[in-house]
C-alpha cells in the first residue's frame, strides 16, 4: 500500500516538494499545484513524482457546486471542471470534492435542504455535468461522503454511482466521515468492513483518520488522528491492502509537519506490524 498526506510547510519547487515528502515516507500525495498553474510548472511537477515514485492520489476540488448562490456555484463548477482536467492531465487517481451543500452558513455545512430530492437531482446533474465537460482519459471524478451531506452512508454512494452512470464517477473513501452516530461507531469495525465491501471496486483514494465519542449528551463524536481514536487500524488496513498495493491511504487535517509525520508513522507502523508491505 501506499501512505501520504498534507505538509504544511512552504515549498518553492518541485525538489524541494520531493524531499519533503520524502522525509515524511510518503509513497502518496496528494496534487502539489492547481489549474491555475501553467504547463510548464505541471510537466516539472508531474515528472519530479514520477521520478521519485510518488503517486498522485488526489487532486482538491473543495468548493460548492450546489451552492444556492448562482454565482459561487458556476464558479464552482468551473473550477471544478478545470481542477479534474489538472487532475486527468497530471494522471492522478481521482478529483475529489464534496457533493456540495444548501446551507446558509458553510460551503461544506449541513441544512434540511441537503436531503430534498430537488438536491439530489441537482448532485447528479451537477457531476454528470462536470464529467461530460472533461471527459477524462487518466483519472475519475469522486465524492468525498460526509457526515451531514450526501453520500452519507456506503447505499447511498453506491445509489449515486448508479444514478450518475457513468464510468469516470468513482470513489473517494472517507469511513469516518460517515461514522456520524452512535452505533456505526460502536461497531466501526463492522460498518468499515461493510464500505469496502460495498464500495471497494470503485475505490481510488482513500482518508485515513480516527473517530473518538465521548461519554457526554447527547453523541458527540470527533475526528482524530490515526492512532488517538477507537479504530483498529490492522483490520482497517488489511482492506486497503486487499484493494491493491498501489491504493493511496492520505492521513489529513493535522496542524502542521510534525503531526503529519506523527500520524503517517503510525499507520505505517501498524501496517508493517500486520505484515503488510509499505512502498517510500
Amino acid at each position: 500500500m501506499r501512505i501520504g498526506g498534507g505538509i504544511e510547510k512552504p515549498y518553492k519547487n518541485p525538489e524541494e516538494w520531493v524531499s519533503y515528502a520524502k522525509d515524511l515516507r510518503y509513497s502518496a500525495v496528494l496534487c502539489p499545484i492547481d489549474s491555475k498553474s501553467d504547463s510548464a510548472t505541471r510537466a516539472e511537477y508531474k515528472k519530479a513524482a514520477k521520478d521519485a515514485d510518488l503517486l498522485i492520489g488526489e487532486v482538491g476540488v473543495w468548493r460548492n457546486c450546489l451552492s444556492k448562490n448562482d454565482e459561487e456555484r458556476k464558479a464552482a463548477m468551473e473550477y471544478a471542471k478545470a481542477q479534474l482536467a489538472l487532475a486527468d492531465e497530471m494522471g492522478a487517481n481521482c478529483c475529489v470534492n464534496i457533493i456540495g451543500s444548501h446551507s446558509d452558513t458553510a460551503w461544506d455545512g449541513f441544512s434540511p435542504d441537503n436531503y430534498s430530492d430537488d438536491f439530489y437531482a441537482l448532485a447528479v446533474d451537477s457531476v454528470r455535468e462536470i464529467i461530460d465537460a472533461v471527459k477524462p482519459k487518466n483519472t475519475f471524478y469522486s465524492i468525498e461522503p460526509m457526515p451531514w451531506v450526501l453520500p452519507d452512508s456506503p447505499e447511498q454512494y453506491l445509489k449515486l454511482i448508479k444514478d450518475v452512470d457513468r464510468n469516470e464517477f468513482a470513489v473517494h473513501l472517507d469511513f469516518v466521515n460517515m461514522i456520524n452516530c452512535a452505533e456505526r461507531y460502536c461497531r466501526s469495525t463492522k460498518f468499515v468492513q461493510h464500505c469496502f465491501d460495498l464500495l471497494g471496486p470503485y475505490i481510488k483514494s482513500i482518508h485515513g483518520k480516527d473517530s473518538l465519542m465521548e461519554q457526554a449528551y447527547t453523541a458527540i463524536i470527533k475526528e482524530t488522528m490515526p492512532g488517538k481514536g477507537t479504530l483498529d487500524y490492522p483490520k482497517i488496513l488489511a482492506m486497503v491492502e486487499k484493494l491493491g498495493p498501489d491504493t493511496p491511504l492520505f492521513v489529513e487535517h493535522l496542524p502542521d509537519y510534525e503531526s503529519y509525520r506523527e500520524a503517517s508513522s503510525y499507520v505505517r507502523r501498524k501496517a508493517e506490524e500486520s505484515g503488510i508491505f509499505v512502498k517510500g
